[in-house]
C-alpha cells in the first residue's frame, strides 16, 4: 500500500519501491544459513484438488531458502495422504507430511489428552499447533512462517516479505503478521471491514486507553492467515482451536512479546482466497459462525485484561457497533467509486445486520462461560508434562524429500 505512516504500537514495513524478488531471495538464502526457517501449510485434502495449492507448490518449489515445509493435512485418508506425499516427493526443500487423521498423530493427541491437558477439536488451530510441535521437536528451524493454501494468487514474494524481518540480522523482530488489500473487482475482507474494524472502535469508545485494543487496531489486517515468529515465540504461544484462532494468536503475542519487537509487512497488491459464505439464517456456519466466534475471543482476552463486560456493557456494545458499521459504510461506498470497483450498499447493510447477531450470540456465549474452552497448551506445558510426545511426533512425520539434490526442476 502507498503510504509510509507509522501508527500504533507496532511498526509497519510498507512497499514503498518495486522489488526485485529473486534478489531479496538470495539475501534469505545467505540469512537463512544462520537463521534456519521453517514453514507451515495447514491444509486440508481437499485443497489439493483446487487450483490454488497448484499455484501454490509450483511458487515454493522455487523457494531456495527454507529448511523444512510441514504440511499439516487434515481430513484425509490413507490413500489421499499418500497422494499427498507424492505431490511433494520431487520438491527442492524437505517436506514433511503430519497425516492428522492419522494413528501416529492421534496416538500423540492421546498421549496429551493422558496428562490432562486440552487437545481441542480437529481444524486449523490444531493443525497448526501439531506442526509446531513437530518443528519444535526437529529443533532445526529458528523462525516459523504460516500462510493458508487456498490463496489464488500467491506469489513467493509474499513469503519472502513475511520472513525477511526475522532472518535480516539488521531487524530485531520476532513476530511479523502481513497485510494485503483484499480486492477483486469489489472489496472483500466483509470480516474485518464491516465487523472487526467497527467492533473494536466501538470497543475503544467505551473502554478508553486499553492496551491489548491498542496494539489490536494496529494491525491493518488482524485475521490475515499469513505471519511469522521466531520458534522461541511459537514455544510459548497457546492457540485457540476455533474460528478466534487469528485473534487469539495475537492474544498470545501481545502477552508474550513486547511490540517493539513486533511488526507487520505489505506482502501483496491484492490477495483472493476462496470466500466463505454470510450464512444469515444459520448461526452454526459460514461467516456468522466466525464472527460469533472471533468476538468472543476477544471479550475473553479484554476480561483477561481487567476489563469488566456486564450484561449492561455488551448490550450498549451491540449498540455502538450497528452505529459505527453503519457510519463506515459511505466511507467504504467511497472508497469504491474512486477506484472504480462494484459496490453493493445492500449486501453491505445485510451483513452488519448478520454480524450484530453474532455480536449478540458472542456476549451471551461469554456472559454464560467467561472462561470457555481452554486452548491448546504451549509447547513448553506439553514438553513438561508429557515428554514422550516429542518423539511421537517425529515418528509422525512423513519425510518426502531429504535432499536438494532430489529436487527436479
Amino acid at each position: 500500500m502507498a503510504d509510509f505512516q507509522q501508527t500504533g504500537p507496532i511498526t509497519t514495513l510498507h512497499r514503498l519501491r518495486p522489488e526485485c524478488v529473486p534478489a531479496l531471495e538470495r539475501r534469505l538464502e545467505e540469512y537463512a544459513r544462520q537463521t534456519p526457517v521453517g514453514l507451515v501449510l495447514p491444509a486440508l485434502y481437499s485443497e489439493f484438488e483446487t487450483p490454488a495449492m497448484a499455484g501454490i507448490a509450483e511458487q515454493l518449489a522455487e523457494v531456495g531458502y527454507l529448511s523444512r515445509i510441514v504440511v499439516s493435512l487434515d481430513r484425509a485418508n490413507a490413500m489421499q495422504y499418500q497422494r499427498v506425499k507424492a505431490f511433494f516427493r520431487r520438491f527442492r526443500t524437505p517436506v514433511t507430511v503430519l497425516w492428522n487423521d492419522g494413528e501416529a498423530v492421534q496416538t500423540a493427541l492421546a498421549a496429551v489428552a493422558a496428562r490432562g491437558l486440552p487437545v481441542g477439536a480437529q481444524g486449523k488451530g490444531r493443525g497448526c499447533w501439531t506442526a509446531y510441535g513437530y518443528l519444535l521437536a526437529r529443533g532445526e528451524c529458528d523462525v516459523i512462517a504460516l500462510h493458508d493454501c487456498d490463496i489464488v494468487d500467491y506469489d513467493r514474494s509474499m513469503l519472502a516479505r513475511l520472513v525477511q524481518p526475522l532472518v535480516d540480522p539488521r531487524f530485531g523482530y520476532d513476530f511479523c503478521k502481513g497485510y494485503y488489500a483484499r480486492t477483486n473487482h469489489r472489496m472483500n475482507g466483509r470480516v474485518t471491514r464491516l465487523y472487526i474494524a467497527p467492533l473494536v472502535r466501538a470497543l475503544e469508545r467505551m473502554q478508553p486507553g486499553t492496551g491489548f485494543l491498542d496494539f489490536f487496531r494496529a494491525f491493518r489486517y488482524p485475521l490475515a492467515g499469513e505471519f511469522a515468529m521466531r520458534a522461541s515465540l511459537a514455544r510459548v504461544n497457546r492457540i485457540p482451536c476455533d474460528w478466534g484462532l487469528e485473534a487469539g494468536f495475537l492474544a498470545e503475542v501481545y502477552r508474550n512479546c513486547p511490540p517493539s519487537r513486533v511488526c507487520q509487512a505489505d506482502i501483496a497488491d491484492t490477495y483472493e482466497h476462496k470466500h466463505q459464505p454470510l450464512s444469515a439464517e444459520d448461526r452454526s456456519k459460514g461467516l456468522r459462525r466466525m464472527a460469533t466466534e472471533i468476538a468472543t475471543t476477544l471479550f475473553r482476552t479484554l476480561a483477561g485484561e481487567g476489563v469488566v463486560l456486564g450484561t449492561d456493557h455488551l448490550r450498549t456494545l451491540q449498540v455502538a457497533y450497528v452505529r459505527m458499521a453503519e457510519d463506515m459504510i459511505e466511507s467504504y461506498r467511497s472508497d469504491a467509486i474512486v477506484n472504480e470497483l462494484e459496490f453493493d450498499r445492500g449486501a453491505e447493510e445485510l451483513a452488519i445486520s448478520v454480524f450484530a447477531r453474532s455480536l449478540r450470540d458472542a456476549a451471551a456465549s461469554f456472559l454464560d462461560d467467561p472462561l470457555g474452552a481452554p486452548p491448546l497448551p504451549n509447547w513448553d506445558r506439553v514438553a513438561s508434562a508429557a515428554p514422550e510426545v516429542r518423539g511421537m511426533l517425529l515418528e509422525a512425520g512423513a519425510e518426502v524429500a531429504d535432499r536438494a539434490a532430489e529436487y527436479v526442476a
